[in-house]
Parts: structure tokens; C-alpha cells; sequence
């Protein structure tokens, strides 16, 4: 049985109403400008900024504090094309017969294919890779709510990215395990979101969606 962890001081400025308030709205307004992009600038980004975003998501609360995931930044071209090239072979079989009428007709507002140019434009990937169990000297150790510690970890990194002012995408080809190959990762890892960051193109549009009112996703008793 592992010992315990030590507990230390909690120590966190408390704010006033009026400094709380005007800090989530702050944060909401930010929130409010993101988009997903799918036509990116060439042009690089500061990767500090970047490492920054990945640092803040690696503070994610996690099942057990496993930390269950690793993040994989790309910026060498060769494997940018590697990654467009199986991404694409994927969703052109995904579009082609494996994707039910439905959710083809649920897709096609949004206008997209199976072509993926944005894997290769945008200077930055990040590959997010999910851990199902480490392995010890004696043993191998599962890990538990390995999806829910990593979808809010990569919550944290797209608004840490989204704050630095740079633009992304949510990518999920399917299946994935391309990833795994081409990246040399090893078995007990699992892709599980694939994020092209980058600057908006010039004359970049994005389709005029809606997002839900409050009303209608808040529910208070």
C-alpha cells in the first residue's frame, strides 16, 4: 500500500465579490472568441507560449493524481505530412461508407471533408496521448478515470492557448492509432485528441453557429 501523501497549507487569495465577478467575466470574454480553425497562417508561434499552455494543462486534476496523459508537440514537417497523409486515408473511408447518414447529415452545416490541409499548415501539433497503466519494476498499474483526467486536462490546454491568443482545432480521426506509430509512442499509450495550433489565416471564416443560452444549459435549485 502506498503511504499517504503529506498535507501542506492551502494558500489562495481570496477575492473580494466585485474582483470575482469581473475575473470570470474576463475569462468568459476570452472564452466567448474561440473558434475551431480549420485554415491556419504558416506563420510560427511562440512556442513558449505553447509550453506554457501544455505546462498549465499538465496541473489538470487527474484520478488518483496519475496524470495520465502526454502531450507531443510537432513542428518538424516531415511528420506533419506523415500525420495529414494517414489522417486523410482515415477520414476518407470515415466520410466514404464508415460514417452513418446521420451523423453525415449532422455534419454537413459545418462543410467539412475528408481533407485536412490544416495538419500540415499549421507550425504546431499537439498530439494528446492518454495512459491507461504504467508499468513498475513488478507490476503493471492501472490507471482510473483516465478519459475524464484527460478531456479536463486538454479543457485546460485549449483555454490556456485560446488566452495566448492562438488558434485551434479539435481534431479526432478515427481510429487513430497512426499516431502511436508515426510518434513512437509506446503501448500504454492511447492517442486521444490531435490539436493543430496556429494563427488564423488571413480572410479565415468560420461558419455562424449558435451556442446555447445560459438558460438554457444552467439549471439551479
Amino acid at each position: 500500500m502506498s503511504e499517504p501523501f503529506p498535507h501542506v497549507p492551502y494558500r489562495r487569495e481570496r477575492l473580494s465579490p466585485d474582483r470575482s465577478v469581473r475575473a470570470a467575466r474576463e475569462f468568459a470574454e476570452t472564452a466567448f472568441l474561440r473558434r475551431s480553425v480549420r485554415e491556419f497562417s504558416p506563420d510560427p508561434v511562440p512556442e513558449d507560449a505553447v509550453r506554457l499552455a501544455i505546462a498549465a494543462a499538465n496541473s489538470a486534476p487527474s484520478g488518483a493524481n496519475v496524470q495520465p496523459w502526454t502531450f507531443v508537440l510537432v513542428r518538424n514537417p516531415e511528420l506533419k505530412r506523415r500525420i495529414r497523409e494517414a489522417a486523410e486515408n482515415e477520414e476518407r473511408e470515415n466520410y466514404s461508407w464508415r460514417m452513418p447518414p446521420p451523423w453525415l447529415r449532422a455534419l454537413a452545416p459545418l462543410g467539412t471533408d475528408w481533407r485536412k490541409e490544416f495538419l500540415e499548415t499549421a507550425p504546431l501539433l499537439i498530439v494528446v496521448f492518454r495512459s491507461d497503466f504504467h508499468q513498475t519494476e513488478h507490476d503493471r498499474v492501472l490507471h482510473y478515470y483516465v478519459s475524464e483526467s484527460v478531456g479536463i486536462a486538454c479543457g485546460f490546454l485549449l483555454a490556456a492557448l485560446n488566452a495566448a491568443g492562438l488558434s485551434t482545432l479539435t481534431h479526432t480521426p478515427s481510429p487513430m492509432g497512426f499516431l502511436r506509430e508515426i510518434l513512437d509512442r509506446p503501448a500504454s499509450e492511447r492517442p486521444f485528441l490531435l490539436i493543430p495550433v496556429g494563427y488564423a489565416a488571413e480572410g479565415c471564416t468560420v461558419p455562424d453557429i449558435r451556442k446555447k443560452g445560459l438558460a438554457e444549459v444552467l439549471v439551479e435549485r
